[in-house]
């Protein structure tokens, strides 16, 4: 479990590519301090298990052919910066919102403009990843957990603070880069909740997930 408040910006030592998966080579001096063997960290908001350590703040992880399917991660090569945070601990503080490090879906970047002292950064999304985002809710991308600020059909867009456009992978990233995607698991629970309870509502969606117009026809809503 994370927060996606990002600890440091890591750099991709090596990537082995092999048949069965891959292999990431990460040097954190920050995260690495107090990892050892088994332990989770989010790389650019993924949930990986460290597999062994390295010398002067490296560490390795094993990447499944699952994983690099469904997330940014083949596109790394040695140089690659990358946000890094370690798994949350019982007694932390949390900033963010509750981040699994299971993505959702990859997204696009299609513009960034400034907006007094903010970035506004717009996606491009998936169905699977839009369907659980809302105005002022929270979305998790490259990791990093962002208040949503406008939802639209095929995209969404958020608003970033100098200081996270700084310490980010995202104030390194252009127009046409793809972004790891995870949405809220709250609602995603939600959704199965409802689901299990009331089977034709749900499945009288159309595949849209719940909608608004939907409850207030059912009568759940004014």
């Amino acid at each position: 479990m994370f927060t996606g408040l990002v600890e440091e910006l890591g750099e991709v030592q090596s990537r082995q590519q092999s048949s069965s998966g891959a292999v990431l080579t990460i040097k954190g001096n920050l995260v690495r301090k107090d990892l050892k063997p088994g332990d989770s960290v989010a790389v650019n908001g993924i949930c990986l298990t460290v597999s062994r350590l390295g010398g002067a703040g490296e560490f390795y992880a094993d990447i499944m052919p699952e994983t690099l399917r469904r997330t940014n991660l083949h596109e790394l090569r040695q140089g690659s910066k990358v946000n890094l945070e370690r798994a949350l601990r019982a007694g932390d503080r949390l900033g963010g919102h509750f981040v699994s490090g299971h993505i959702d879906g990859t997204g696009e970047i299609i513009s960034c403009r400034r907006e007094g002292n903010a970035e506004i950064y717009h996606f491009a999304a998936p169905p699977q990843v839009l369907r659980y985002l809302v105005e002022k809710g929270s979305v998790a991308v490259d990791g990093i957990s962002l208040t949503v600020v406008t939802v639209e059909e095929t995209s969404f867009s958020v608003s970033l603070i100098p200081h996270t456009a700084a310490l980010t992978t995202l104030g390194y990233k252009k127009p046409g880069d793809r972004v790891n995607l995870e949405a809220d698991m709250l609602a995603k629970y939600l959704e199965k909740l409802l689901a299990e309870y009331f089977p034709k509502m749900v499945g009288q969606t159309d595949k849209k997930g719940i909608t608004i117009s939907m409850l207030q026809e059912k009568g759940f809503l004014p």
